[in-house]
């Protein structure tokens, strides 16, 4: 195999590796700087009553924070009449087994929410061996309230994205307080990048992502026990 990278002394590595370091301590300062300010966002009240089909029967919105003050819900691609979920959105949740843990240490639940009926979801779940709560949304307007799921002439990503239809990704915050419950955050798209711990592992590698030469940049993913 031919090296088409330039290749140095040890001294040289380190001179060049020191110079990203100061690159990449001004990113961290940045992206703390922008977890402030995402913290800072005003609040939505959320005043309609949603109902979700969970493996115990029907349970609220409220219900799903299992008792706690915060709330991260994954909305997971599963449309009502498919037999499996994206395989984007399977490669997204495959970075969220054994999070549960440590969110509920920082009084956070999380739970994936999609409208695919119980039973489906429920038996893909056991195929991929996720063990993250999952409930249905079917008999809900919750998918479309969050912009997850499209009607004709909507748009997606805060009215951004106009060519997106049907089923679509995103993650959604929301905060418990005096009895009220908030949307605090909710990011689609690209913004789900942060969240993906395989894409991360990729860019710290020399080929990265590796994406460039493909018919679209994820068209590499499966399921993960499809490969």
């Amino acid at each position: 195999m031919t090296i088409r990278h330039q290749v140095v002394s040890h001294d040289e590595w380190v001179k060049a590796s020191q110079a990203l370091l100061a690159r990449e301590k001004e990113f961290t300062r940045l992206r703390e700087q922008m977890a402030e300010e995402r913290r800072k966002l005003p609040w939505e009240k959320i005043e309609k009553n949603y109902v979700f089909e969970a493996p115990e029967g029907k349970v609220t919105l409220a219900d799903l924070f299992q008792g706690r003050g915060q709330l991260i819900v994954q909305h997971l691609m599963f449309g009502p009449d498919w037999n499996e979920a994206c395989p984007g959105c399977s490669y997204w949740a495959d970075n969220f087994n054994g999070i549960d843990m440590h969110l509920a240490a920082r009084d956070t639940t999380f739970v994936a929410v999609s409208r695919g009926p119980l039973d489906k979801l429920m038996a893909y779940k056991k195929r991929m061996g996720w063990t993250f709560r999952w409930v249905s949304s079917l008999d809900s307007d919750f998918n479309f309230d969050f912009g997850v799921s499209l009607k004709d002439g909507d748009k997606y990503n805060f009215g951004t994205i106009a060519d997106a239809t049907g089923e679509m990704p995103g993650v959604t915050a929301f905060r418990r307080d005096d009895g009220a419950i908030y949307r605090t955050y909710s990011t689609y798209a690209r913004g789900l990048d942060l969240l993906n711990g395989t894409y991360h592992l990729l860019d710290i590698t020399s080929k990265g992502r590796d994406e460039a030469g493909l018919e679209f940049p994820m068209s590499w993913v499966r399921r993960h026990d499809k490969y």
